[in-house]
């Protein structure tokens, strides 16, 4: 079983003298609790792992159990050390003043009991951070599969990969397309939604916001505006509730809104938002065509390297911490802008589509970037691309 590289990070925080609360959380699919149940395995001392999943209507006395439970057992061990897992933290109401409670009472007993938190809608997760435990934790991120993590455990070719995406779960079914697509559809992206996002939040037009979802995964790496999306619903809704039905899907790790580059705040929220999976499997199973007949095609086929280009690179932002952008200006566009730190760095993908380099010499002229690249043709080759941490190109 593949290990990934975050799990080295996660064991050096879990094995220091304890200090924080442990918060890992992502996507649904990447292997959140794996990686954990991986971690628990390598500890010198023993641990415990409960899931609010198991739990019908898990509430705040369930954490209090949980936490009892560890207590006793680390008791019972005599160990000086001990683990405390708790799975799917989000599904138990107001999770954090319980968790702030227990951990302060461990605090001032000077008990060395140590806290993962497990969860896998990162706004849920974050408002809960915020408004009880801060200065109590840190956090790690979950992005989805890399290419070189498919590429390790599966031998996945990069075509593959642009195709199908990184959801290791579902690696084992590509043989059988169809088989596959089902299984992303109902097993990973229903169960997103429907566990992540509606049980959670307040979503008064479910089917408004999985229709947004179809249409966002089909635009993917398209730049729309939300008012030709809410034509093309038939929906006379508010434009702040699209906004706001796009901010949870992207909480989910499914699907985001890059905002123009513009140098002004205000202008990058007013701007059209350019559709960005986080996973390349969710363009692939809205669409009719097939692996075999869509690489026949190259200028259809750009569409789904420039979308895998995006994915790998707003993954990497949530663990990197820049911030991606997309520019254009009349026919010009830059397909992504990525900054940090007052640096700036301007990226065009250049693979089975036709273009210029018009927008890269505009913006060059407006904004004048620390560093400018080409992916695919003329420039980094696009495997080369996939192999590499984007926070290298800083």
């Amino acid at each position: 079983m593949i290990k990934r590289d975050i799990l080295q990070q996660l064991t050096r925080r879990v094995v220091e003298p304890r200090q924080f609360i442990q918060v890992v959380y992502g996507p649904r699919q990447v292997g959140k609790t794996t990686l954990v149940l991986q971690l628990m395995k390598q500890l010198s001392f023993e641990s415990l792992l409960v899931a609010a999943d198991d739990v019908p209507a898990a509430n705040r006395l369930w954490i209090k159990t949980a936490w009892d439970e560890a207590r006793r057992k680390m008791d019972a061990s005599k160990q000086k050390e001990f683990l405390l897992v708790i799975d799917e933290i989000q599904k138990v109401d107001n999770w954090a003043e319980t968790v702030k409670k227990e951990w302060d009472a461990d605090t001032r007993e000077k008990r060395k009991l140590k806290v993962i938190l497990l969860g896998s809608s990162r706004l849920l997760i974050q408002q809960g951070l915020t408004e009880s435990l801060a200065g109590r934790f840190e956090t790690t991120y979950i992005t989805h599969w890399t290419y070189a993590e498919m590429k390790k455990a599966f031998r996945w070719s990069l075509n593959q990969y642009i195709w199908f995406g990184g959801y290791p779960g579902a690696a084992t079914l590509i043989t059988d397309e169809g088989r596959w697509k089902s299984y992303v559809r109902n097993a990973l992206v229903e169960t997103s939604i429907s566990k992540d996002i509606l049980m959670l939040t307040r979503i008064e037009k479910p089917a408004l916001l999985k229709r947004l979802f179809e249409i966002g995964c089909t635009y993917s790496s398209q730049i729309v505006s939300l008012n030709k999306i809410q034509s093309d619903l038939q929906e006379k809704g508010n434009l702040t509730t699209l906004s706001n039905y796009l901010t949870a899907l992207e909480g989910s790790g499914l699907l985001g809104g890059l905002e123009k580059f513009a140098g002004n705040a205000l202008r990058k929220r007013s701007s059209k938002p350019k559709f960005q999976v986080f996973n390349n499997a969710l363009i692939s199973v809205q669409s009719n065509r097939s692996f075999k007949t869509i690489t026949a095609h190259p200028k259809e086929w750009g569409r789904w390297v420039e979308s895998a280009v995006g994915a790998h690179l707003i993954n990497a932002s949530m663990v990197e911490n820049f911030n991606l952008y997309y520019w254009n200006e009349s026919s010009n566009e830059v397909d992504f802008v990525l900054e940090k730190n007052g640096k700036l760095i301007a990226l065009e993908v250049k693979s089975g589509k036709e273009t210029s380099n018009e927008g890269i010499y505009q913006f060059n002229e407006a904004y004048h970037p620390d560093r400018t690249f080409i992916i695919g043709t003329g420039g980094i080759p696009i495997e080369e691309f996939f192999l590499l941490n984007p926070s290298q190109l800083f």
